[in-house]
């Protein structure tokens, strides 16, 4: 029994506390937490040429999301749709992605993806951050374009001194902000360990009312501390505008 007890971790008789996988914040300055996220799934598609049929199905349907006409495709569209539940993906949108008009395109695999929302520690507001933000900027009619890409980091960072960690990811906070703050753009920022075919660790989408602040965004992430030393990929990227939103019910 004793050596059982080593593989489990501990000493006999030594108690192991109980797991807690809720997302954490703050709030005058103590610690709150939500078991709460929601999930998000970008799927592409090809020999799309008249969306109409797409768009329809979609509103029929009754589920958040948004569909976005491909810059790089003249017959491409993208879908992105929300859920808390995870069972929506392999039943309500499953069954809408095998009906006409989807199952008549051309499923792009290379494009897709899927994450769920996540707190860093220091936020007052949970539900905003994992429920409500997310959707607001997705489903926001200024926010006509979009850039949606996986991003892997080298697993070095891991290994980084936490105050290192929080210095390099503050960079990318501040340059967030200061787009956010000047109107050009905002993000919305997925986890996606273990979610992703290709090892991704994370989705971002950066939205606004037009195209060249997006690619600014990723111009200027270029000379951060993470992008430059800490990420082992980036993309495929995804530009698209705009071309159905459900309506935002938050």
């Amino acid at each position: 029994m004793a050596e059982e007890s080593k593989h489990h971790g501990g000493a006999a008789g030594e108690s192991i506390p109980p797991l807690d996988i809720s997302e954490k914040g703050r709030r005058g300055g103590e610690v709150i937490s939500l078991d709460r996220r929601l999930f998000m799934k970008f799927t592409a598609f090809g020999d799309c040429e008249e969306p109409e049929e797409a768009i329809e199905a979609l509103e029929e349907s009754g589920i958040a999301a948004a569909l976005y006409l491909d810059a790089h495709d003249p017959r491409g569209i993208g879908v992105m749709a929300a859920s808390e539940d995870p069972d929506f993906f392999v039943t309500t949108l499953r069954e809408l992605f095998n009906s006409e008009p989807f199952d008549d395109y051309d499923y792009k695999p290379e494009y897709d993806m899927l994450g769920r929302t996540y707190s860093i520690g220091y936020e007052s507001d949970l539900e905003d951050v994992l429920l409500k933000r997310p959707l607001r900027r997705m489903l926001d009619p200024a926010n006509r374009w979009v850039v949606w890409y996986p991003l892997q980091r080298s697993k070095g960072f891991q290994r980084l001194p936490k105050e290192d960690q929080n210095r390099i990811l503050t960079e990318h906070g501040v340059l967030a902000k200061r787009f956010g703050k000047a109107g050009l753009a905002n993000d919305i920022r997925l986890a996606c360990y273990g979610l992703d075919r290709y090892d991704n660790d994370f989705i971002v989408g950066l939205v606004g009312a037009t195209l060249h602040p997006l690619s600014a965004v990723v111009e200027e992430m270029r000379k951060t501390e993470q992008t430059a030393h800490y990420l082992d990929s980036l993309g495929p990227f995804f530009v698209g505008r705009v071309a159905y939103q459900s309506p935002y019910e938050g």
